[in-house]
């Protein structure tokens, strides 16, 4: 682990910007409740970045606080604690209201129609573990409209380590996760100017209700079938019944697989799901079967209305594929179309209990001519996962090339949100949302498990225009070797304890070459505390742990509000050298400085057009022993 050193120089570089006292987050609100009081109101598809970032959200997010409440307001501390059952530090903005007796509410006004509602809540788990459902009643303009349910199934994670595989669902000591999102459709469409009130009736009877957020949407009706689609019900699929439909799913994607019909539709409902589609593997190579499908089109209604979901956990569900991969979602080899579904997964835990994972939501080699759309992920280890080592069925061997993931909703995972890796090349995520990630947000990890290191790199992948929240545990978005991958015109917010964007050389990955291009991002209270709280971390972090990380630019960004440094150059035993920032704009560092360079970092940054202010220690910091140099552009 590193120590950061409190012994400092400053390397005074002039940026014309003045070193001012640093701007603190209020100290966290006392248990009192005060009665009724009233926040700016606010509303935003994107309130922690409003500016032209991130992804066109098709949803208007509205925060608690900024509403009117009668409850208590929680705010983090300064430093941002998490791991220690902090509900602040876990909140979007880093506050949130919690409801502790009858009578009381958050309320806001819509700023469009709607006819859903999604609330990012947090309510007590069991007293044995294994979480509970309660209600807490939705009003519109003073008149009931339903009561909406709550969970802590997927929630509450327990344990003082940092390694994931050691947490556990059993209640005891410290806490981690505890937020949640609970989701309804309703009965009728609300016009803009509409006011809503979540409010804790007589019946509503958590021990106390912490509401973080609230998104508003209005859904479109499902889609109407394409003529050249055949429905999972010609199989004998049954919504709303509670039966498996597996066998029905599997036959329709096997009849689309060998050319018997066009396209699989899933209709409108609930499909229960318990096993992974994929493809059979008659010569039974390996202990599991790791085959995905390919040449298959699955369409549905529309991610509100056509929901595949699954109750087992996948450590019970006794499937043929690998226990980790889980019993839901897909296993894809190559040219799959998937589109327009939602998949909510069984996963309570990463690796801890015996083991036990959530299950990954899309998995395998992905191959050529892939796409992904409009595909709504939640309770799942991870979302999706792209790549499989050579090894596994060498001859199948067929690294994603071209994929593409577009207007994915991603949320509530135990590890990544998507992980591009063993040489996935020349594809994107683009215009997609991810909130509670258990890992990376987004990822490129050019892992070394391929068939050739020097050609199966991965390469020329871009991450463009996301909106990425509240990741809690590691980065919002992360690159681990390669060459030309690209992070550009997204949002990254309210990360527990790791940075928004990192550039890193650990898990070994195959080395850093050509461009890293980090360009047009906002993070917004980023960075924080790791390891044991022995490490902090930058909104963005370089960290050239063994081998170097050359050929980085970051250029036109703005860093606001983060928990530690604004850039971090991180001690490692390789080097950072000749990295371009220009165009950045670097305020109120609460807890660092605005560009740090630790005491073992090797390398130099030229700077063009910095701009810092705000930042407790100083705009520019290099640690004694360093051999980090920063530069200031010379004008031409």
């Amino acid at each position: 682990m590193i120590h950061r050193t409190r012994s400092r120089r400053l390397l005074a570089v002039a940026l014309g910007a003045a070193l001012t006292a640093s701007v603190l987050l209020p100290a966290a609100a006392s248990a009192a409740d005060d009665g009724p009081r009233t926040g700016t109101d606010k509303a935003s598809a994107s309130r922690p970045h409003a500016d032209r970032r991130g992804a066109a959200l098709p949803y208007v997010e509205y925060e608690a606080e900024d509403g009117t409440y009668d409850g208590t307001l929680l705010e983090a501390e300064p430093t941002r604690p998490f791991g220690h059952t902090n509900f602040a530090t876990e909140s979007s903005g880093r506050k949130s209201v919690r409801l502790s007796s009858t009578g009381q509410y958050v309320q806001f006004t819509s700023t469009g129609a709607t006819n859903s509602i999604v609330v990012r809540n947090a309510i007590p788990d069991a007293p044995d573990g294994g979480g509970q459902e309660k209600t807490l009643s939705l009003y519109a303009n003073g008149t009931f409209v339903q009561k909406v349910t709550l969970s802590s199934k997927h929630s509450w994670l327990y344990g003082s380590t940092d390694s994931p595989e050691g947490l556990t669902n059993r209640p005891g000591g410290d806490a981690r996760r505890l937020f949640d999102e609970s989701h309804a459709l309703l009965k009728d469409s609300y016009p803009k100017g509409t006011t809503f009130r979540l409010q804790r009736d007589a019946g509503d009877d958590a021990a106390y209700y912490v509401v973080d957020l609230i998104d508003l949407e209005q859904v479109a009706p499902p889609a109407a079938k394409p003529a050249a689609c055949t429905s999972i019900t010609e199989y004998g699929a049954v919504p709303d019944d509670g039966k498996d439909d597996t066998a029905a799913l599997q036959g329709a994607v096997t009849a689309d697989q060998n050319g018997d019909i066009d396209c699989v539709w899933i209709p409108a409902g609930r499909w229960r799901q318990e096993q992974k589609i994929l493809t059979d593997d008659p010569l039974n190579r390996g202990e599991f079967n790791q085959v995905g499908i390919r040449d298959v089109t699955i369409r549905g209604a529309g991610m509100w209305h056509s929901q595949l979901y699954t109750l087992t956990p996948p450590h019970e569900a006794g499937g043929i594929n690998h226990p980790h991969e889980g019993n839901f979602g897909f296993d894809i080899d190559d040219n799959t179309k998937i589109s327009d579904i939602a998949i909510f997964g069984s996963g309570t835990i990463r690796g801890g209990d015996g083991n036990q994972e959530g299950g990954v939501g899309l998995n395998g080699r992905f191959g050529k001519n892939t796409e992904i759309s409009n595909v709504w992920i939640e309770h799942a280890n991870v979302g999706a996962w792209v790549g499989r080592d050579y090894s596994n069925i060498p001859e199948l061997w067929g690294p994603a090339d071209g994929l593409r993931f577009t207007g994915m909703r991603i949320r509530d995972t135990y590890a990544d949100g998507v992980n591009l890796t063993n040489g996935t090349r020349n594809s994107s995520v683009t215009d997609s949302s991810f909130r509670n990630t258990g890992d990376d947000a987004l990822a490129v990890w050019a892992n070394r498990y391929v068939k050739d290191p020097a050609v199966d790199i991965g390469h020329d992948n871009a991450f463009r225009g996301n909106t990425v929240q509240l990741p809690w545990r590691a980065n919002g978005i992360a690159i681990y070797g390669g060459y030309g991958n690209s992070i550009e015109n997204n949002t990254v917010s309210d990360t527990m304890n790791y940075p928004g964007i990192m550039l890193a050389t650990d898990h070994d990955p195959l080395p850093f070459s050509g461009q890293t291009l980090i360009a047009d991002n906002g993070l917004h209270r980023t960075g924080g505390a790791f390891w044991g709280e022995a490490q902090e971390f930058g909104a963005i972090t370089l960290f050239a742990q063994g081998q170097s990380i050359p050929g980085v630019t970051i250029r036109d960004t703005e860093i606001h509000d983060s928990t530690y440094d604004g850039i971090q150059f991180k001690s490692g035993g390789g080097a950072t050298p000749d990295v371009r920032i220009s165009n950045v704009k670097i305020t109120k560092s609460n807890n660092g400085a605005g560009i740090r360079a630790h005491g073992g970092a090797r390398g130099s940054a030229t700077l063009s057009n910095v701009t810092i202010a705000d930042s407790a220690d100083g705009d520019i910091l290099v640690e004694p022993g360093s051999q980090f140099v920063i530069n200031r552009a010379r004008r031409k």
